[in-house]
Order: C-alpha cells, then structure tokens, then sequence
C-alpha cells in the first residue's frame, strides 16, 4: 500500500524554506499611509481655498444683484444697473477663475513633489528588499544543499 503524501507538510516545509520578511510589509504599508496623509492634506487645503474663493464670488454677486433689484427713478437706469452687473459679473468671473488656476496649479506641483519623494523611497525600499531577499534565499539554498 502506497502511503498518501501530506500535503500540508510539504507546503509549510516549502514557505518556511523561503522566508518571508514581515518588517519590510509593516515599513511599506506605514510609508504608504504617510504619502495618503500627506496627499490628503494637499486635497483638504485645496478644497478649503476652492470655498472660500466661492463663499466670496457668491456673496460679491449677491451684493450686485441687490443693485440690480433696486428701484430706480429713471428707466434707463435700469438698462444700465443690468449692463454693469453683466460687466462686473465677467470680471469677477475672471478674478477668481485665476484663483481656482492657481490653487490647481498648487496641488498639482504638491503632488508632482510628494509622487517623486515616494517614488524615490519606495526604490531605496524595493532595492534594500530584494537585497535581502537574496541574501536569505541564497543562505535558505546553501543550508538545503548542505544538509543532503
């Protein structure tokens, strides 16, 4: 009778032939959660500008339209009260389209900066693991082959 191969054994004595180094996982995944916070504070800062660019648009054409709505003497003066909202409207359109460029502009260089810091950790990272990795599958192959 031939007797059936554990296959659970044979597993755990080939993942245990090849070790598996947890601290570069845990460095890689709190490097990984640094770069979200940091990339969220860029996020968070910009938002935080985009409303108060729009808080201030919204309530300097608020204050425009109450010149249009008022009563006027003179008929014309409403033509008038019309044509310089539309005026001041493009301007103000204008004035803080350019802040909302700018704050795009920002976030942009923010995050060009922080991708090339991380891109330039995670090769350090990546070289330093695989270094070690070959060192302990070469030590793992040189233990294998002298124990036969």
């Amino acid at each position: 009778m031939m007797a059936t191969n554990d296959f659970a054994k044979q597993m755990q004595d080939f993942m245990g032939a090849f070790p598996v180094d947890t601290k570069a996982m845990q460095d890689a995944f709190k490097n990984q959660a640094a770069l979200g916070e940091k990339m969220s504070k860029v996020v968070l800062e910009a938002a935080e500008k985009s409303a108060d660019i729009s808080t201030k648009w919204t309530k300097a054409a608020l204050g425009k339209v109450g010149d249009v709505a008022s009563v006027k003497e003179d008929p014309a003066a409403y033509s008038k009260s019309i044509s310089d909202f539309a005026s001041n409207s493009a301007e103000m359109a204008s004035e803080h389209m350019a802040a909302f460029a700018e704050i795009a502009k920002r976030v942009q260089m923010d995050t060009v900066e922080l991708m090339l810091a991380a891109g330039k950790d995670m090769s350090a990272e990546a070289q330093a693991a695989v270094q070690k990795a070959t060192a302990d599958v070469t030590a793992a192959a040189k233990k294998a082959t002298s124990t036969k």
